[in-house]
């Protein structure tokens, strides 16, 4: 029964394999820290992990995890409401609300599962969401699993999206849905603006703050801090696995009621397990050590411009960011990952991105910065990108 099946796949995956799209997986043997190594034995910089405050083979946090694998045990098998709510994901619950400014968070079990189980428990035919193009994925299938009507607006687009809003008054409630940062680009969403034409057409806002949270705003509060909105902003979502200590978990934190009806109604917390208690635990601890000082994020600011300031002198073409995100431009598919691997020799961990993780002809490298890389570390990976990127004719 299979082999026709079979065939019609072995075809589609030759097809993206001759189109130089696609995706091959290298093996890390190490934690992840600005310093890793790869199944090869080699050393390498790691330039593209999600790791923007250097926390994930943070020692605090580790032994916050060990310290409730002790006294809590492995996992909780079982879903929130039925026997699998311990204190300590309520406490993490109450840490991310008093972080954001917000009345009540809920727990998922990552971020994806957030934004999938947010859209359809509120909304219905008779209610519009306004997205921004460029949202993440888990936003699209979110919304898709929605009956609410769909109106989508350009990046950013504050025209676009006014535009938008006015055909949306035919429908009973309005919720505008922007990612926080936008993780190909690295730009910031105008927030201000967004909250501005929000209280003129009378919507709500949803914002993602998955690449935002800890790294943009002065104590990494995320865009809501960038714009002076925290607090005021209805639904917030966000994950443990990039900033927060990079391991896994997602939330949802904002209005008490828009929280109780989740907690009723949003099928993967109702239907999946709630997140082990030592990953709790370390996201308790992560968000003391957020309040104690910014030492962390201003580290990371500072990297970042560092990185981008260099690069740009040299002659490459980055994406204007305001995030810890540089996408460092080369429009074509296969010279991303040529280009990748020679840095990978070279000792730089990066990876290509390419359609349809990016539109055709929008191939780029994206570099993440974080708190982890030392300057040694900055120095060495702009003098691998410079020499590549000459050899290759990417760069005079």
């Amino acid at each position: 029964m299979y082999s026709d099946f079979q065939k019609h796949l072995q075809k589609e995956l030759q097809a993206i394999e001759e189109a130089g799209l696609y995706k091959n997986e290298r093996i890390i043997t190490s934690p992840q820290q600005a310093t890793i190594k790869v199944s090869t034995g080699q050393e390498v910089l790691n330039f593209c992990a999600n790791n923007y405050l250097g926390l994930s083979n943070d020692k605090e946090l580790i032994k916050a995890a060990k310290k409730a694998l002790d006294s809590h045990g492995y996992g909780m098998s079982s879903v929130r409401f039925i026997c699998g709510t311990g204190d300590l994901h309520k406490e993490l619950e109450a840490r991310i609300s008093e972080f954001f400014g917000t009345e009540d968070s809920i727990l998922y079990a990552s971020c994806f599962d957030a934004n999938g189980g947010v859209f359809e428990p509120l909304l219905n035919e008779q209610d519009a969401i306004i997205s921004d193009a460029l949202n993440h994925a888990s936003i699209i299938d979110g919304v898709r699993l929605c009956k609410a009507q769909r109106y989508r607006y350009a990046n950013a687009d504050m025209e676009e999206l006014e535009n938008c809003l006015k055909k949306a008054q035919a429908q009973r409630h309005r919720l505008i849905v922007t990612d926080g940062v936008f993780s190909m680009d690295g730009n910031v969403a105008p927030l201000d603006k967004i909250y501005e034409l929000a209280n003129k057409y009378n919507a709500m806002i949803m914002v993602d703050e998955s690449h935002s949270a800890g790294v943009v705003g002065k104590t990494g509060r995320g865009t809501t801090e960038v714009f002076d909105l925290h607090g005021k902003i209805e639904i917030i979502t966000g994950t443990l696995g990039k900033a927060f200590g990079g391991a896994i978990g997602g939330f949802t934190t904002g209005r008490k009621e828009i929280i109780d009806m989740l907690r009723q109604r949003s099928r993967p917390y109702l239907f999946s397990n709630s997140i082990p208690p030592m990953i709790a635990a370390a996201g308790i601890r992560m968000f003391e050590m957020m309040s104690e000082n910014n030492v962390l994020q201003d580290k990371l600011h500072a990297n970042t411009d560092y990185f981008v300031a260099k690069m740009q002198a040299v002659g490459f073409d980055i994406k204007p960011t305001q995030s810890a995100i540089c996408a460092v431009m080369l429009y074509d598919a296969k010279l991303s990952q040529e280009m990748a691997a020679k840095l990978l020799d070279k000792g730089i961990y990066v990876t290509g991105f390419y359609y349809p993780v990016v539109p055709k002809g929008e191939a780029r490298i994206r570099v993440q910065l974080s708190a982890g890389h030392e300057i040694v570390h900055l120095d060495k990976c702009i003098t691998a990108f410079t020499e590549i990127g000459r050899e290759l004719g990417v760069i005079a």
